[in-house]
């Protein structure tokens, strides 16, 4: 069977901006879901990844019988030690022979998220504080984060990145994710429900999945020396389409009331009421009042793209 360029294990969202793309290019790829479903008009394989609770030559089994591809798109998230490696090991064990070129192993690309770079959304408000206070204090106090920055080491889904990275994969962190039914507008009943909430709003990073699906693309695609040269090969990189948002900007911004015309919505009042008791005199809010604020460029420029899909049209 002829290699394939792409395996994406997983193909969820992400993938819906990702196969229209590689479809329109022609470029060879497969893609895996739990049930085998359609997915953007492709068939999928089906096949599940969850090596603790599968026994060793049931998931051999099953990874053998995926088809051999140059690369390898994971799009779910691995967490701890033992997955990246489990995975990368038996793909490259069962579909060595099948290469082109049997002395190249496959080249393995995690989709992981930017929250890394901070405390996450799922621990404790206490913990979250402390950690958010010590990878500042690591930064020395500045608010740009870059890809080189400190991560938090104790991030399960870290830890599985940095196990992947050691095995000579590569880390695509995204920022919030956008595009589709997923607008940022319609996250305002979750993330602003009450002023208090509000009051807690500082920065929001974007990625569009149409720019997430040519990062993708633009790798694959790429001559072998970029991947093996500082541009995959063990490399994390940060991807946001260049912009700091402010939440109270956009906020404000989004202050009408869709129910009905002339109505504002109650954040767009709390958020007026905030600036006048923490004395913000204009929106966006400078950087240093944002905690912290991305810097992707690298990414950009290394490989040579622009991010197209910008919130608003900005």
């Amino acid at each position: 069977m002829e290699q394939l360029t792409l395996l994406i294990l997983g193909a969820g969202w992400t993938s819906t901006f990702l196969i229209p793309l590689l479809q329109s290019s022609s470029i060879p790829f497969a893609a895996t879901t739990t049930s085998g479903r359609t997915v953007s008009g492709a068939p999928t394989i089906p096949f599940k990844f969850d090596p603790a609770n599968t026994p060793e030559d049931e998931l051999r089994t099953a990874i053998s019988s995926l088809p051999a591809a140059k690369y390898v798109l994971i799009t779910f998230p691995l967490t701890g030690n033992g997955p990246s490696k489990t995975l990368i090991e038996l793909y490259n064990a069962t579909h060595q022979s099948h290469s082109s070129a049997a002395s190249q192993q496959a080249r393995f690309i995690q989709l992981g998220s930017s929250g890394i770079w901070g405390a996450g959304r799922t621990i404790a408000a206490a913990d979250k504080e402390k950690i958010e206070k010590e990878l500042a204090e690591k930064r020395g106090g500045d608010p740009w984060v870059t890809r080189h920055s400190p991560i938090n080491e104790s991030n399960p889904r870290a830890i599985a990145e940095n196990e992947l990275l050691s095995l000579g994969g590569c880390v695509l962190n995204l920022s919030g994710l956008w595009g589709g039914e997923r607008q940022p507008i319609n996250w305002i009943p979750r993330v602003a429900a009450t002023k208090e909430a509000v009051r807690g709003k500082t920065s929001l990073h974007l990625i569009h999945g149409e720019d997430i699906a040519r990062a993708v693309v633009k790798i694959v695609t790429a001559e072998d020396g970029k991947w093996e040269n500082g541009g995959g090969k063990g490399e994390r990189w940060m991807l946001t389409d260049g912009f700091v948002y402010d939440w109270w900007a956009m906020l404000a911004g989004w202050a009408e009331d869709p129910a009905g015309e002339g109505k504002v919505r109650e954040q767009g009042v709390w958020v007026r009421e905030l600036m006048e008791e923490e004395d913000v005199r204009a929106l966006p809010r400078e950087m240093e009042k944002l905690g912290r604020c991305y810097d992707s460029r690298e990414f950009w420029r290394v490989w040579g793209l622009v991010p197209i899909k910008i919130l608003g049209g900005l």
